[in-house]
C-alpha cells in the first residue's frame, strides 16, 4: 500500500516539500467519517464543479458494491457517513443505503444540491430526509441570484429558495435533530472570504429576504481540478490560480484537514484519501492501483501514507478548506 512520489505541477512548488519547509508533517488520525461518492449522475452541470457531474453522465454505484461497503462498514468504529456525488438521491440504491447506515447506529450526512427536492418523481426526498434525521449540506452559492444562477444555471436560485423552505417546513434550521448547514463557495478564481462574516451575511440576508434559517455556512475553495481547471485554462488563469493558492498557504490549517480522519470511497468501492484525490485517480494500492474499501484494514490504513499534489494548496490556503468548511485563522 505504498503509494507513488508527490505530484508536481510546473511552476507549482511541491506540496510535500511546502509541508516539511514549515516542519508540519500530514499523518492520519483515526477515521471517523466515511464519505461515499455514489456517483457522477446530477441533475445540473456547476461550473466549479471537481466531479465533472451531469445529467448525462452514467457512473453511478451498484447494489452489489452498497452490499460490500455496508457489510465493512458494521464492525467498524467509524461514526459518519458522508454521502455524495453527483446527486446522491439519483441512484436507485440511495434510499436502501441511508436506511441501513441508520440501523447501524451511525449518523448519515447527505450533499444535497437543493435543486433535485424539486425535481418530478423526488418529491419524497424532503420528508426522507426528516424521518431518517439525515444532516444536510445544502449547496447555496451566494444569497445573490445573480451569482448562483451564474455559477449553478438559470433558475437554480429560485428552485433552491423553494427547497430551502421545503427543509424549514419540515423543522430544518430549527430542529436541533435537523440540521441544516449550507456551502459556499466562490464565483472564479479567488479565495473565500472568513466564514463567519459570510455566514453573518447568509443569515441576515436569507432571512430578511425569504424567511430562511439554518445552523452553518461552509466555505470551501475551489479546487484546480476537472471542470473548473478546464474553466481556468480556457480562460488562461490556471498558472495564476495554482500560484494564488501557493502563495497563501497556511501551516496552521494542516491540522484540520479532512484527509486526516476521513476514508474517501468512489462509486466503484475504491478507495482515496479525499474526494478530490478520487478526481484525479490518487488510488492507495499497491503499485498505484485502486485498493477497495473492503480490502482496508483500518490499522494498515493509519499507517498508509496521504498523498499529495499541487491540488492540495486548495485546502490549506488562507482559512483552510474541508468537506467542513473552513479550518483556521486566515
Amino acid at each position: 500500500m505504498s503509494p507513488p512520489p508527490p505530484l508536481t505541477t510546473g511552476a507549482t512548488p511541491s506540496f510535500a516539500a511546502t509541508l516539511a519547509a514549515h516542519g508540519r508533517p500530514l499523518t492520519r488520525a483515526a477515521p471517523r467519517v466515511l464519505q461515499v461518492n455514489v456517483g457522477k449522475l446530477c441533475n445540473l452541470t456547476c461550473i466549479h464543479c471537481h466531479v465533472n457531474a451531469g445529467p448525462k453522465r452514467k457512473e453511478i454505484m451498484t447494489g452489489e458494491t452498497v452490499d460490500r461497503i455496508l457489510a465493512w462498514l458494521g464492525p467498524t468504529p467509524i461514526e459518519v457517513v458522508d454521502l455524495t456525488g453527483g446527486t446522491p438521491e439519483m441512484i436507485p440504491d440511495f434510499r436502501r443505503l441511508v436506511e441501513e447506515v441508520r440501523a447501524l447506529g451511525r449518523r448519515v450526512m447527505v450533499r444535497c444540491n437543493l435543486t433535485i427536492l424539486n425535481e418530478p418523481g423526488y418529491e419524497w426526498v424532503a420528508d426522507f430526509y426528516r424521518r431518517h434525521r439525515i444532516e444536510v449540506i445544502a449547496s447555496m452559492p451566494c444569497y445573490n441570484p445573480e451569482n448562483v444562477n451564474e455559477q449553478r444555471g438559470d433558475g437554480v436560485f429560485d428552485s433552491s429558495i423553494s427547497a430551502l423552505r421545503q427543509l424549514n417546513a419540515l423543522g430544518y434550521g430549527r430542529d436541533p435533530d435537523l440540521e441544516l448547514h449550507l456551502v459556499y463557495n466562490p464565483n472564479g478564481d479567488r479565495l473565500p472570504p472568513p466564514q463567519a462574516e459570510l455566514e453573518a451575511d447568509y443569515k441576515r440576508e436569507l432571512r430578511r429576504h425569504f424567511g430562511i434559517e439554518f445552523n452553518h455556512l461552509y466555505v470551501i475553495t475551489n479546487m484546480p481540478i476537472a471542470r473548473f481547471a478546464s474553466w481556468l485554462r480556457r480562460n488562461g488563469r490556471l498558472d495564476a490560480y495554482h500560484a494564488l493558492l501557493a502563495d497563501n498557504f497556511n501551516p496552521a490549517s494542516v491540522e484540520g484537514l479532512m484527509c486526516r480522519d476521513t476514508i474517501s470511497v468512489d462509486w466503484q468501492g475504491a478507495v482515496f484519501d479525499c474526494d478530490f484525490n478520487q478526481q484525479l485517480d490518487l488510488h492507495l494500492g499497491r503499485d498505484g492501483g485502486p485498493l477497495r474499501l473492503w480490502e482496508v484494514d483500518l490499522d494498515t490504513w493509519r499507517r498508509t501514507p496521504i498523498r499529495t499534489g499541487s491540488h492540495c494548496f486548495g485546502c490549506t490556503a488562507g482559512q483552510g478548506s474541508s468537506c467542513g468548511g473552513a479550518v483556521a485563522e486566515a
